[in-house]
């Protein structure tokens, strides 16, 4: 029964008994049998159900794990939209700031020519009369390569204007900002124009408007306070006393005190104090 399996019957394996004791023994190992075959199909049942719930298993697994790559591809392109539109702002950002400081230095060099043309007409007609050459026209203004001895205004500066200074040093180390006029940032002109308001004088966001400002005055005569001017007008900070400024250098730099002396020597426009 064993090895034939359904091909051969119970009562054929009852029938071949020989005594009653061969019978007893056939019905018993026929029960074994049958409890074997009863357990076997309950294992591969089981084994079987264990196989398909794990291939479940692993199907939902597979479902997440596709998913997931989706979601990751998706925000892969999100952020390299983002980035593109980044780079294309950070181009214009800086295309339009090459424009802005073309313009300018196309400004600065104006103000500088029609200044050197001033001067030498009002050299031209000082030369032409016999008057004084130390009463010097209020409307002079010093420019590049002007020497020290060149007659300014020399107005006292108001008592409250050596306060200016100590309102800028306030401000040491504070980051240079192109366009900035706070203590998060600065810009040469901005923090001129920062510290005067700390005084109540308010003054123009401008260097080339600056100049316009107040009163020369030469560099032999200069008090704490004055605005000093270097680079065709193009940068200016505020004289703090010893031959020392106070200024926003340039960006990557920050507020700090220099001495007018090597290139700020040479680029030394003039400077006006401020009534």
């Amino acid at each position: 029964m064993y090895t034939a399996g359904a091909t051969t019957s119970t009562l054929e394996v009852f029938f071949g008994a020989t005594s009653l004791g061969d019978l007893l023994n056939r019905i018993d190992s026929v029960g074994r049998v049958s409890q074997q075959r009863t357990s076997l199909v309950t294992d591969v049942t089981r084994f079987r159900g264990q196989i398909q719930r794990q291939a479940n298993k692993q199907k939902r697994a597979q479902t997440r794990q596709r998913a997931l790559v989706a979601q990751v591809e998706a925000e892969r392109q999100s952020i390299e939209a983002q980035l593109q539109r980044r780079k294309e702002l950070l181009a214009s950002v800086q295309g339009e700031i090459a424009r802005l400081e073309a313009a300018e230095r196309a400004q600065a060099r104006a103000l500088a020519q029609a200044a050197q043309a001033q001067r030498r007409a009002q050299t031209e007609a000082s030369a032409s009369t016999s008057q004084s050459t130390t009463a010097a026209p209020a409307a002079a203004e010093p420019v590049v390569g002007v020497s020290a001895s060149t007659p300014e205004a020399t107005v006292a500066p108001p008592s409250t204007h050596g306060g200016v200074v100590g309102v800028a040093m306030q401000y040491l180390g504070v980051p240079y900002v192109w366009g900035g006029a706070s203590p998060s940032g600065f810009d040469c002109s901005g923090l001129i124009m920062y510290a005067y308001a700390q005084i109540g004088v308010s003054l123009p966001h401008s260097t080339y408007a600056l100049w316009g400002m107040g009163v020369p005055v030469s560099r032999d005569q200069l008090a704490p306070g004055d605005i000093v001017f270097f680079s065709g007008l193009g940068h200016a900070g505020i004289y703090a006393g010893g031959g020392s400024f106070v200024h926003a250098p340039h960006t990557g730099d920050v507020v700090k005190v220099s001495s007018m002396s090597g290139w700020y020597t040479s680029s030394y426009v003039g400077a006006r104090r401020i009534l």
